[in-house]
């Protein structure tokens, strides 16, 4: 075993490590769970793996991006508030900044005859991406019979119109109860994160032992303080734009609905979609049904958090309605709104309450309504993959292929996706390279 001690990460050190997550954190939140745990416990051993799993476990409970709240609880952890805003700000940047780019591609090109192209061949390999999350997800999650219960009741609650909100704390409650008369088993991972067996050799340099550092010590007025700069940012920047644009401007209600989806999604980017999806779409006309698919397309191709197609919603809501007086500008405006009220809460939630969650390691997890909240996130995903199934097979949706080939495509990358475990880009380049062979043959 490997005894050498490891010495304390300059923080320097750690904003160059943090860039370069941002820059290659592709994969979803599965593979960037993944690669922070190879990187950070496995091959650095800058923290310990019970600290790790610990962390995780938190961040899986909140509502939001869990491998963003991740990589700043990581932050938080080694070197305090500054450690953590860099970590979190970081992982998103890059992301945020080749959105943008793509974003104003799709609306300078995408509806030239070539960028149709492409697009038409991305949509039904985002149909099968859903449901290898939907496949992926229930595999891991559904392993008592109430667990199918609450998925199928929340997919009907969907096609019912139910608010998603309810549905989450009916799904929630239901598994306190179960937890509370029954037990429950140790949770697997919604999304594939690393299992308890993993195990790393040698001393961390925040160790399970190790002395805690003075910031996770826990402060019952720090909490409040923490707190209270956090919603006094929102409040602020959400006033600002009330103040001077009016609670009707597109940037206004921008902020108020995506500080609303960051609260109240649970379960990873593909639950918050169909949140996202109707209000964009239906109530505020932001985009699109058909960009709202495309946008999922451009963000798989991208590092960073999946969930960070908002910001390709907010550029095309903006840039759509030139809310500045020019497009572009416009669009860069609205994306940055959008990021700013979808991570804010994130980052209150690691920074106000990691030092209370570091006093909490020896008590039992709230497994129970994780795993309840998980499958109804399952049923939500499955409404959605019928969505765009439908959109995307059926005469008059959104397919531009021709007839039967849409769903034969769909079927082709699932399979590729889950039974030969291929990767999600070489099941994108696929269907790219289709999609352009059709255009080619017309």
């Amino acid at each position: 075993m490997n005894t050498s001690v490891v010495a304390p990460v300059a923080f320097r050190e750690a904003l160059k490590f943090w860039f370069w997550l941002g820059c290659v954190s592709f994969g979803g939140p599965a593979g960037q769970i993944a690669l922070m745990h190879q990187e950070l416990v496995e091959r650095r051993r800058w923290i310990s793996e019970k600290r790790y799993l610990h962390a995780l476990q938190y961040c899986m409970l909140l509502p939001g991006p869990e491998a963003q709240q991740l990589a700043t609880y990581m932050g938080w952890l080694m070197h305090g508030t500054r450690g953590g805003i860099a970590a979190g700000a970081l992982f998103v940047l890059p992301s945020l900044l080749l959105l943008i780019v793509l974003a104003w591609a799709y609306s300078a090109w995408g509806q030239h005859p070539w960028g149709q192209a492409i697009l038409w061949g991305l949509k039904p390999a985002v149909t099968a991406l859903v449901i290898q999350a939907v496949h992926r997800i229930g595999m891991r999650t559904l392993k008592a019979r109430w667990l199918w219960w609450v998925a199928g009741l929340s997919l009907l609650g969907m096609l019912w119109d139910m608010p998603f909100p309810f549905i989450v704390a009916g799904a929630a409650f239901t598994g306190w109860q179960m937890q509370k008369r029954h037990g429950l088993p140790a949770a697997a991972s919604a999304h594939g994160a690393p299992k308890t067996a993993m195990t790393s050799d040698g001393p961390a340099w925040l160790d399970d032992h190790s002395p805690a550092p003075t910031h996770t010590l826990y402060s019952h007025d720090r909490l409040i303080k923490t707190s209270a700069i956090g919603v006094g940012l929102w409040v602020v920047t959400l006033g600002a734009l009330a103040l001077l644009l009016g609670g009707h401007h597109t940037l206004t209600r921008m902020g108020g609905f995506f500080t609303q989806a960051a609260l109240l999604t649970f379960g990873g980017a593909y639950a918050v979609l169909p949140f996202v999806t109707q209000a964009a779409v239906s109530q505020y006309g932001w985009v699109t049904a058909a960009q709202m698919m495309d946008g999922l397309a451009l963000g798989e191709t991208t590092p960073g958090p999946l969930i960070m197609v908002v910001a390709f919603v907010g550029f095309l809501g903006g840039h759509s309605q030139a809310i500045t007086g020019y497009p572009l500008l416009g669009g860069i405006v609205a994306a940055c709104v959008v990021t700013w009220f979808t991570f804010l809460p994130s980052f209150v939630f690691i920074l106000a309450g990691g030092a209370f969650v570091e006093s909490t390691r020896k008590m039992p997890s709230l497994q129970g309504p994780l795993q309840a909240i998980t499958a109804a996130v399952i049923g939500v995903m499955v409404h959605l993959a019928g969505v765009f199934a439908r959109q995307t097979w059926l005469p008059g949706g959104w397919h531009m292929l021709p007839d039967g080939s849409a769903f034969v495509l769909t079927g082709l990358a699932a399979w590729l996706l889950i039974k030969k475990q291929r990767s999600v880009y070489e099941v994108l380049g696929l269907s790219l390279v289709t999609g352009l062979v059709v255009q080619a043959l017309r």
